[in-house]
């Protein structure tokens, strides 16, 4: 089958190889559709990733398809039956997972190589992580499960209250997601305490592309502010909130001096949420004074769980929200240098890959 294969830095291939067969308690699906992803251009640009994978292997890890094949000892799945794959799974008994923190696992299953034209789905996805869509959910919107299930996690780990001013730094997809999630009314998604009967009204937005910034304010972003022509964010926010600071900050960029300025970003007392993940071995500048007599949280939160792949995917089949903004266009396998390229000048926000 022809797949892509990452050997190192901006080192991607289109390969043929060997066809895929199930093992006992495994599933083969056939990829309808498989997005690109900001964390996919992370590892591409830097040739590896400190949790998910290690070159030489087979690369992306949103799809989304139709089962072809089935190991033995599954139960409860057929041949044709549409589903999406989370690219984890916990193994529901270590030291983490019996505290019910479940993206910390000690053995979670990471999956790779949704850029093919099949992909095959170890037995504890299978078990844990693989879920039926409805017919008339497009596979590239059902694809988008993953990503969004991370942020529904991160939106929950936020203590984001009604009324909360929210300011989210980047305006790559994982960061509208965040705003779609926190400023359209659908909190509830990422944790019932969340359930509103209104917006939340004060999320602002900082990104460096206009057009990523329109899908924001579609998304309910109250404002929205192109960093290039901002002199000094954190002042602007405190001029945005009576002086204090953002009630909750979310960096969803993954660069260490914007971890730095979401700190800056924050009132007294406020939640700042470091979600973007930066380069293996960085390190951040935090003032202890500000820390300790401001009272700031601050938190790494990282990955998805089991509970919000099923939201994400909740609210994908609701059609609640648009999320098909998020999809610059479709492109065949073939082209996946070419969408890489066009994800590394900003060109597009996500791809739909259709082998």
């Amino acid at each position: 089958m022809l797949a892509a294969v990452l050997y190192g830095k901006e080192d991607l291939r289109l390969e043929q190889v060997d066809d895929l067969t199930p093992t006992a308690g495994e599933v083969v699906i056939r990829v309808g559709a498989a997005t690109t992803c900001g964390t996919d251009l992370k590892v591409w640009r830097r040739g590896g990733h400190a949790k998910m994978l290690k070159p030489p292997t087979l690369f992306g890890h949103e799809a989304a398809g139709e089962i072809v094949a089935l190991g033995e000892g599954v139960t409860g799945w057929k041949i044709g039956d549409r589903v999406v794959a989370n690219n984890s799974a916990p193994c529901m008994t270590c030291f983490f997972c019996n505290k019910e923190e479940y993206s910390l696992c000690s053995s979670l299953t990471f999956n790779n190589g949704t850029f093919a034209e099949y992909l095959r789905i170890p037995a504890s996805i299978v078990q844990r992580n693989l879920l039926p869509i409805p017919n008339d959910l497009p596979y590239d919107l059902a694809a988008m499960t993953e990503p969004l299930a991370c942020v529904l996690h991160g939106a929950a780990r936020s203590t984001v209250k009604p009324n909360d001013r929210v300011v989210v730094l980047g305006d790559g997809a994982i960061g509208l997601m965040f705003v779609a999630a926190l400023a359209s009314g659908h909190g509830e998604w990422a944790d019932p305490k969340l359930a509103h009967s209104h917006p939340y009204s004060n999320v602002f937005l900082f990104g460096g592309s206009p057009q990523r910034l329109q899908v924001g304010e579609k998304f309910g972003a109250v404002k929205t502010f192109n960093y290039h022509e901002v002199e000094d964010v954190p002042g602007l926010v405190r001029e945005l909130t009576d002086g204090w600071g953002a009630d909750v900050v979310i960096e969803a960029t993954g660069v260490p001096s914007v971890w730095e300025m979401a700190i800056a970003c924050a009132r007294p007392g406020a939640t700042v949420n470091l979600f973007g993940g930066c380069p293996r071995d960085t390190s951040i500048s935090v003032s202890t004074e500000q820390l300790h007599y401001s009272e700031l949280t601050l938190k790494g939160v990282f990955h998805n769980t089991p509970k919000y792949v099923r939201a994400a995917l909740s609210l994908l089949a609701s059609r609640a929200l648009p999320f098909e903004l998020l999809l610059s266009k479709q492109e065949r396998l073939n082209q996946l240098e070419n969408v890489f390229e066009a994800m590394k000048q900003r060109q597009v926000i996500k791809v739909a890959m259709v082998p």
